[in-house]
């Protein structure tokens, strides 16, 4: 079980559907959030950025028990129509930015952890890590390819004492799909409750579980 009460928690993405709920989420059950977001003027797709987040963070509160990396960009249509500045966008934000998150905060997560605390890394990978959607193809694959580093990630976390989740849901009722860098939106099925999607990962957090695949949606 992990407290959430006084842990210094970083979301980043957190102005974006799933991003804002899950840090008030975690804020209502007493846990400090630092918020990151590209509209707050934090591009962290330059690695320079991210370690300014992470010290700054820090530096305000001592310490870092969690991250949170919410942030994300979607593209739509056939593979023949891609562009290449479209797959950059998709793989600069989806992949590479959280591979960096990720791989900087370990020493803080690591201090953490020295202190007994039990942090923690979440990700968004989301179902077509699973089940990769034609018409979606390298969206899918920035987000497999997210999901494949965390897999291995977390074996070596462990070690240090850092848990790291992977929360795969299926489509979720958020205007992410409004908002694409390319092509249009197919019509999707019935959407997820964004609420319930950002509390199933809040309880994952705090009941120590390890992977959230679709199926725990």
């Amino acid at each position: 079980m992990t407290t959430l009460e006084g842990a210094v928690v970083l979301v980043v993405g957190a102005t974006g559907g799933l991003g804002s709920r899950i840090a008030n989420q975690l804020e209502g059950k007493g846990a400090i959030v630092a918020r990151s977001s590209r509209s707050g003027g934090h591009d962290l797709r330059t690695p320079s950025v991210i370690r300014e987040v992470l010290e700054g963070t820090t530096a305000q509160h001592g310490r870092l028990d969690g991250l949170v990396v919410a942030s994300g960009v979607v593209a739509f249509g056939a593979v023949t129509d891609l562009e290449p500045a479209t797959v950059d966008e998709l793989f600069a934000v989806n992949t590479t930015s959280a591979i960096q998150l990720i791989a900087q905060s370990r020493p803080y997560l690591a201090a953490s952890a020295r202190e007994s605390r039990e942090p923690f890394v979440v990700t968004l990978s989301g179902v077509v890590a699973e089940a990769p959607v034609a018409g979606l193809a390298a969206y899918s694959a920035s987000k497999a390819a997210l999901a494949a580093f965390v897999v291995a990630a977390g074996r070596e976390y462990r070690r240090a004492g850092i848990r790291i989740i992977d929360a795969r849901p299926g489509h979720t009722g958020t205007a992410l799909s409004e908002h694409p860098i390319a092509g249009e939106a197919p019509r999707f099925g019935a959407a997820l409750d964004p609420d319930l999607v950002a509390a199933r990962i809040v309880t994952a957090i705090v009941d120590g579980e390890k992977d959230l695949p679709s199926t725990a949606f």
